[in-house]
C-alpha cells in the first residue's frame, strides 16, 4: 500500500493486517532500520531513492521458461464447464491462455491480463470483479473487488504471489493485492497455487494463503545447487501440500504428498 500510494496510515495498515498499532508500529521501525520506510507521525511513507514494485513488464521478462511449463501442467487440472477464479500474476496470465481452449468454462478474475487472455475464446465466459485498477500489474483491487466476490463458489482458485514457505503460505508485497487474493481464496473449494522455484522460501510482508489452506502447489524443478527451494518443497508436502512439479523427467510433470487441509 506504501508503494501503490506513497504513505499511509498506521491504523489502516493495521486494519488490513488484522493486528494492533502497536505490532504494525514496531513492524514499521524495523523496515525503517532496514531503510524501507520511513516513518512519520500515525503511518509511514516511501523512504527517499526508494523504487517502486517492479511492474509487469519487468516481472514478464523473469522466469519465462519456467512460467511456461508451470501453466502448461496447471491447466490440466482444469476440467471442461468448470467454474475457476484466477488471480493476478504473468504466471496466471500464462495460465489463462491456456484455458483458452476448455469449452464451456467459467473464469472468474480481478485481472485485466487474465481477461485479455480470454476475450476472444468462445466458449469460455470470463466474469471481472469491480474495484480499482492497479497499474502496475493491470489488478483490480480494493473494497469494491473483495465485496464482489462475497457469496461466490467455486471449484478452484488459481494464485501466483511473491514468496512460498512452508511456514508462512503464500505472500506478497501490497497488501491491496492480499487483501483480494484472500478473498479469491474464500470463493473456492480448493486452492492452486503457481509457483516458480524462485519464488520458493521467500516470504515477503503480507500472508495471502495459509498453507493448511493450500491444496496443491505447481512449480518447477528446482536446480540441483538450490538446497532452499528442494528443502521447502519436502516441507510443503510433510504438510499436506500436494506438489506437482513441472518438468521433473517427464511431459507431464510429477506429484507428491496428500491433499491439504
Amino acid at each position: 500500500m506504501v508503494r501503490a500510494n506513497g504513505a499511509v496510515s498506521l491504523r489502516e495498515l493495521a486494519r488490513v493486517v488484522q493486528t494492533s498499532e502497536v505490532t504494525v508500529r514496531r513492524d514499521v521501525r524495523a523496515l525503517e532500520a532496514e531503510g524501507l520506510l520511513d516513518r512519520r507521525h500515525g503511518g509511514a511513507v516511501l523512504p527517499g531513492g526508494f523504487t517502486r514494485e517492479s511492474g509487469f513488464p519487468q516481472k514478464s521478462h523473469l522466469a519465462t521458461a519456467e512460467k511456461t511449463a508451470i501453466a502448461d501442467l496447471a491447466a490440466n487440472l482444469v476440467e471442461e464447464g468448470e467454474a475457476i477464479v484466477v488471480g493476478a500474476g504473468t504466471t496466471t496470465q500464462e495460465l489463462a491462455r491456456r484455458l483458452a481452449r476448455v469449452p464451456g468454462l467459467t473464469v472468474v478474475t480481478n485481472s485485466l491480463l487474465v481477461a485479455q487472455a480470454l476475450a476472444h475464446a468462445n466458449r469460455v465466459e470470463v466474469v471481472m470483479t469491480g474495484g480499482t485498477l492497479r497499474g502496475s500489474n493491470y489488478a483490480l483491487v480494493g473494497s469494491g473487488a473483495e465485496q464482489s466476490l462475497q457469496g461466490l463458489r467455486v471449484s478452484r482458485a488459481f494464485l501466483s504471489g511473491s514468496g512460498l514457505t512452508a511456514e508462512r503460505g503464500l505472500s506478497t508485497s501490497n497488501m491491496l493485492s492480499a487483501s483480494v487474493d484472500r478473498a479469491l481464496v474464500q470463493a473456492a473449494a480448493e486452492v492452486v497455487v503457481l509457483a516458480d522455484h524462485t519464488k520458493l522460501g521467500t516470504d515477503t510482508m503480507f500472508q495471502t494463503v495459509p498453507t493448511d489452506l493450500i491444496t496443491r502447489l505447481v512449480t518447477d524443478e528446482p536446480p540441483a545447487h538450490d538446497d532452499r527451494a528442494g528443502t521447502e518443497l519436502q516441507a510443503l508436502a510433510d504438510q499436506g501440500v500436494q506438489i506437482a512439479v513441472a518438468g521433473a523427467g517427464n511431459e507431464g510433470g510429477s506429484s507428491a504428498g496428500a491433499a491439504g487441509g
